[in-house]
């Protein structure tokens, strides 16, 4: 069980303005719906009033126009969301690592691994990798030759960093990643395909997140680069040398094809598909299934693709689609018969 606090510990750690009692005991954070005594909860909207009446939580977030919804204990800050996050990461740090190198690791003679590093059972690091400080190697990681890992990062258990990648200072990759494996580049000659070689690395600049099972592939001949403050999902797939613009946040199930460059604060929904050579402009925003043929280059919200229907209504729509260009002939000869109609009366 984690620590209590009071509503003032938080506020002092944290910020706000509270609204009854600051002595009121929180010891974690739950949904509306599933609170009870000493949880602390939050909501952003007026319209989840009934939830926020039926709730047994202890204390809330609200905005200052929500702070008199309710009279139970609040904080009132401007972004209950964010303030939330971090009210979730106060009462729930990090586990606490050991310090060192485990026995059954395997650490090249030549790599770099200051004392303030952790690296844990099974892990393999290579020739000549440098770790910066306060470091955290998960479980069976493995780290190939000449790999940089900058200051306060953290790979979880199983995640592969292939050669010669650099990774910087407080990022945080998630099981079962893969950052620099070989780009899908090949040649065509004779009926036969020839693999292109790999050269470029993998640059990760700080405050990055890539979830699990995630890959970035390596440049074929420049560098993939993801810049600093980006968060990827799991199971996204990013091409060779492409760019991820800083901050720009990417849900799961997304494939970019190599040499995109996707701009900064953007947000791209599940399972999007971005293909090759494409830019898309800052702040742009992808829906959820969409595909994207072409390049973006204002800042909007982009959505492609269609409503769902009954797989028979679907046929049917389909069928419609592949006529449309009949169809608009058709239209345009029957514009032309109306406008001479009119002409002769």
């Amino acid at each position: 069980m984690g620590k209590n606090y009071a509503l003032s510990d938080i506020v002092d750690a944290l910020g706000g303005r509270i609204v009854g009692d600051d002595a009121t005991i929180i010891s974690g954070v739950s949904s509306l719906q599933n609170a009870s005594s000493g949880d602390i909860c939050f909501i952003n909207d007026a319209k989840y009033l009934k939830a926020l009446s039926a709730s047994q939580a202890s204390a809330f977030v609200l905005r200052e126009k929500d702070a008199e919804l309710t009279s139970i204990p609040r904080i009132i800050v401007e972004n209950p969301y964010a303030y939330f996050a971090k009210v979730s990461a106060f009462l729930n740090p990090p586990a606490e690592h050991f310090l060192g190198i485990a026995p059954s690791a395997v650490v090249d003679a030549s790599a770099t691994v200051p004392e303030s590093c952790s690296v844990s059972t099974l892990a393999v690091i290579g020739a000549n990798v440098v770790l910066g400080d306060n470091v955290i190697i998960g479980s069976g990681c493995i780290i190939e030759n000449d790999v940089i890992i900058a200051d306060n990062t953290r790979l979880e258990p199983h995640v592969t960093i292939k050669h010669h990648c650099v990774i910087g200072q407080n990022c945080h990759i998630f099981s079962g990643a893969v950052i620099g494996s070989d780009g899908f580049g090949y040649a065509e000659e004779a009926g036969r395909w020839l693999k292109i070689p790999q050269v470029g690395r993998v640059v990760i600049h700080n405050d990055v997140d890539i979830g699990a099972n995630t890959t970035v592939d390596r440049g074929a001949l420049d560098d993939t680069i993801i810049e600093e403050g980006v968060k990827l999902d799991n199971l996204i797939q990013i091409g060779h040398n492409c760019v991820i613009g800083a901050h720009t946040v990417i849900a799961g199930c997304t494939g970019i094809a190599g040499s995109a460059k996707i701009g900064k604060h953007c947000k791209i929904g599940g399972a999007a598909m971005i293909l090759g050579h494409l830019e898309i402009a800052d702040h742009v925003t992808i829906s959820p299934g969409s595909m994207i043929t072409r390049s973006l280059p204002a800042a909007d919200t982009y959505t492609a693709l269609m409503p769902f229907q009954t797989h028979k209504a679907w046929l049917s729509t389909a069928a419609k689609i592949r006529h449309l260009d009949d169809l608009s002939d058709k239209i345009k000869q029957l514009e032309k018969a109306l406008a001479l109609l009119k002409s002769n009366n």
